[in-house]
């Protein structure tokens, strides 16, 4: 019989849901680090929500242990990368929360627009203050959205309701999704200017960290109202406290913070600043159905073998598995790389699969190729949830088999679709393992993908292979690989580059100022 420990406090309905399913369950909540430390060995799984930390400690110390349920969306509690290497599968219950985050979102807003808890407290102490709270309405606002998602969107729905304008700001939102959801996407830019209040729901990425700096606060309207339900980290708090003192930012709400729990923050004690202990989630609707949903997925992994939801594995069967798993290295690597090539958001992708690959089930493959896409502006999205993702943001997703047999024994194409037109990039399986980017944008090159790589457009004239070498070893860059391809004789050729260090902007800026570069960019596999 598997054995599970609920090692914070949930619903009693997920031990009940164990116990239905076959799963001894032990519930014991707040234990420390060494405590859980010295029981985990027991486990198969541990079930938690923010309070309990899965660190390589604990999984050093359990050799049994199979699966991890967070109950809620955040893993940042868990060390996914070392979970996976340890083989543990680390389960999420990504929408059991949407509409409570949702609403404490236009919670916050009204409590920013009415002034409430400052009115409150005065009132409380014996003032009668009516002149001195002078509220502004919702209704005609615009509002922002920084990321259209799950939660954004019924952000939007609401707000609608309220009769305020919804523009967003969502590098992964298609005009189709746009319409549907009933809000304009604009550039973050243009977010920030039009703005009357600002609502973030995006996950925290090295790419989202520090959205709104001081420099994007600066480009906001100015008495905009700022509220951030979604990940502390997202705003540089020194940042907002200077442009709440200033006038620039009118109100500012905030449920997360960057060091929680937050016992003392730049921001506390400034007027016109709302805070709350990360509440977003605090209903009894949302901690029933997360403990109910991770604790089905759970029980479902550790009693039928099936996953869903999960962060490090996709949902496959165990006869698919050694077959697809080749395959679905080389489907993220070329959807990494059209990711970190396209300059728009795209509105449609075509996964094609020819030769031995056709036969196999295109889900996983194509899961892989919209989770290294995607997470080039996420890193929470995997194989498991970018095409959700995908379809949430309106994203074409097309999945071709072909029967004939072409060049190769074996090939996946991806192209995609943006505003630019469509580009694809293929690739093909080495000994039937090992991946290998086949052409790019029409242009044969053959190369492995992996590590930091830099990728060139240049016009194919003698002497530039050696004026880019020059360039690189100026700067103390070493070439691993070279590989080169071009479409004719004197026309537009393609290099691509395995570099020991990663390119910066300096050296780019470089590259690009060299006579006949087209583009440079630098990749990271």
């Amino acid at each position: 019989m598997p054995k599970v420990l609920i090692a914070d406090k949930m619903n009693p309905k997920a031990a009940e849901i164990f116990r239905a399913a076959g799963v001894e369950v032990d519930e014991r909540t707040g234990l420390s680090q060494d405590d859980l430390r010295a029981i985990a060995g027991d486990y198969d799984g541990i079930a938690i929500r923010s309070s309990s930390r899965i660190t390589t400690d604990i999984l050093d110390a359990a050799p049994n242990l199979k699966v991890v349920g967070r109950a809620g969306i955040g893993v940042d509690n868990i060390d996914v990368p070392a979970a996976s290497a340890r083989g543990v599968v680390v389960m999420n219950t990504p929408f059991g929360n949407s509409i409570t985050t949702a609403e404490h979102a236009i919670a916050m807003m009204f409590a920013l627009a009415r002034q409430l808890p400052a009115a409150d407290t005065s009132t409380q102490a014996g003032k009668w203050e009516k002149n001195r709270f002078m509220g502004v309405e919702l209704t005609s606002k615009v509002l922002g959205l920084i990321g259209a998602g799950n939660i954004g969107s019924i952000v939007a729905d609401r707000a609608h309701g309220l009769k305020m304008k919804v523009i967003a700001f969502d590098p992964f939102l298609t005009p189709e999704r746009a319409l549907e959801i009933g809000v304009e996407k604009v550039t973050l830019d243009e977010l920030l200017a039009r703005a009357d209040f600002i609502t973030l729901h995006t996950p925290l990425t090295e790419q989202t960290r520090g959205i709104l700096s001081a420099e994007a606060i600066a480009k906001t309207k100015k008495g905009v109202r700022i509220i951030n339900c979604a990940r502390g980290g997202l705003i540089d708090e020194a940042a907002l406290k200077a442009a709440l003192d200033s006038g620039q930012v009118a109100g500012a709400a905030l449920d997360v913070f960057e060091t929680e729990p937050a016992k003392e923050s730049v921001l506390f004690g400034t007027e016109n600043f709302i805070a709350t202990p990360h509440l977003g989630a605090a209903t009894t609707e949302a901690q029933v159905n997360v403990a109910i949903q991770v604790a089905e997925q759970m029980a479902d992994f550790l009693t039928t073998g099936a996953v869903s939801n999960a962060l490090n594995v996709p949902s496959l069967t165990a006869e698919e598995a050694p077959k697809v798993k080749p395959y679905m290295a080389l489907a993220e690597k070329l959807g990494t790389l059209v990711g970190q090539l396209s300059e728009d958001a795209p509105t449609a992708v075509s996964i094609e699969l020819e030769g031995a690959a056709a036969d196999l089930n295109p889900k996983p493959i194509s899961g892989a190729v919209l989770a290294g896409m995607m997470r080039v502006h996420s890193a929470t999205v995997n194989m498991v949830n970018a095409p959700y993702l995908a379809k949430e943001r309106g994203l074409d997703v097309r999945e071709v088999r072909h029967d004939r047999e072409g060049n190769y024994h074996t090939l996946i194409r991806v192209s995609v679709t943006t505003r630019a037109g469509e580009r694809s990039v293929a690739g093909t399986l080495f000994g039937s393992a090992a991946p290998r980017l086949t052409e790019i944008f029409g242009v044969k090159v053959e190369a492995d993908l992996d590590g930091h790589m830099l990728y060139v457009v240049n016009v194919d004239a003698p002497g530039f292979i050696g004026r880019l070498g020059s360039t690189l070893g100026e700067a103390g860059v070493n070439i691993g690989t070279f590989h080169l391809g071009r479409r004719e004789a004197g026309g537009e050729a393609v290099l691509l580059l395995s570099v020991d260090d990663p390119v910066d902007e300096t050296l780019l800026a470089r590259v690009r100022a060299l006579p006949g570069v087209k583009t440079a960019r630098a990749l990271r596999f």
